[in-house]
């Protein structure tokens, strides 16, 4: 099936290039990058020189998408809703990277994104990207919302326990951390190593735009707080929730609802030690463990990604097979990188 990247300088653009030139169905055909158009991929990013010898950024021209499969589109937020309406009638698949689908509250986005919404008659129609909680609807789909990277992390580690009732879907924090690759290629100030490194820093306090997402995923609400950690991949996110109802909650209660959703998914690893950015980093998977704390009452969940993979593009693959009638583990790598 032939493929196109849309935005295909950024991280998330790399990331998806460097995994489509190992997976057996998808050729990457066509990749945009506008301000870079006319130069070399592998150029742009060596990394990618011996995978793409003669891949070339064209413009973001959605006429050179016409008729292919499938679209990955690796824009900033904000652009996605604006090429895609006119982008679905040119290809089969639409998956975006982006946060421009994710939200069915259209009410949502001025809030959090500080602008109207530019297409809120597709919020609808796109099925959101999760696919170990949110399967349904994936298959056949033409325009895939790909979940976000801290959302996937928190949705991970608290969906099971709310959705079987044993922790309330209100009060829920969410404490996470994530490497700087999870703020994109763009040159910043904050952002520079000299800034980044032996530093760790929360950012977005009470106003992060990912928290509507989380709360979308758990119907509840959410009190989020990121942080910047020295690392370039990586997310590790600590939820707290209150056990539901007046029966006694344990540990091994928790940690067996977290078994009973992922012990058939080949992606999210059940683990009784505290979950490590560093053994998912290079890998479509997350690990997730749970605690019950008898003294404080309080119910820790925890799950470690990489952002770039699982939390992105390695997600967004994932959604594509399962959209395209493939098998969701197909072209994605299950092992970390280590050391």
């Amino acid at each position: 099936m032939k493929a196109g990247i849309l935005g295909a300088s950024g991280y998330t653009g790399a990331e998806l290039l460097r995994l489509l030139a190992g997976h057996p169905e998808f050729e990457v055909a066509v990749a945009t990058a506008h301000s870079h158009a006319g130069e070399a991929v592998g150029v742009h990013t060596s990394s990618l020189a011996a995978a793409y010898p003669g891949l070339v950024y064209e413009d973001n021209d959605p006429a050179r998408f016409d008729g292919l499969d499938l679209v990955f589109c690796g824009l900033p937020h904000g652009e996605s809703q604006r090429i895609v309406p006119g982008l679905r009638s040119r290809v089969g698949l639409v998956v975006d990277l982006a946060a421009d689908f994710r939200l069915k509250d259209a009410a949502l986005y001025p809030q959090w994104y500080g602008e109207e919404h530019g297409a809120p008659e597709l919020l609808a129609d796109a099925v959101y990207g999760l696919p170990e909680l949110f399967r349904d609807g994936l298959a056949g789909a033409t325009l895939v919302a790909a979940a976000g990277c801290y959302p996937t992390a928190a949705g991970l580690a608290l969906a099971p326990l709310v959705r079987a009732g044993l922790v309330e879907s209100t009060g829920i924090v969410v404490d996470a951390a994530s490497g700087v690759s999870g703020a994109g290629r763009g040159l910043k100030d904050s952002l520079h190593f000299g800034t980044v490194d032996e530093d760790f820093t929360a950012y977005g306090l009470l106003t992060h735009r990912h928290t509507p997402e989380m709360e979308q995923i758990v119907n509840g609400q959410v009190l989020f707080t990121p942080h910047l950690a020295p690392m370039v991949r990586g997310i590790l996110a600590t939820c707290y929730a209150r056990p539901a109802g007046r029966s006694a909650l344990t540990t091994d209660s928790v940690m067996a609802a977290l078994h009973d959703a992922y012990d058939a998914e080949p992606f999210v690893v059940v683990t009784d030690d505290p979950p490590s950015t560093k053994a998912t980093s290079g890998a479509n998977a997350a690990h997730v463990t749970a605690r019950v704390d008898p003294r404080t009452g309080w119910v820790v969940s925890l799950c470690a990604l990489d952002n770039l993979v699982k939390g992105a593009s390695g997600q967004a693959i994932q959604c594509a097979n399962a959209a395209l009638g493939l098998p969701e583990t197909t072209g994605l790598p299950i092992a970390g990188v280590y050391p």
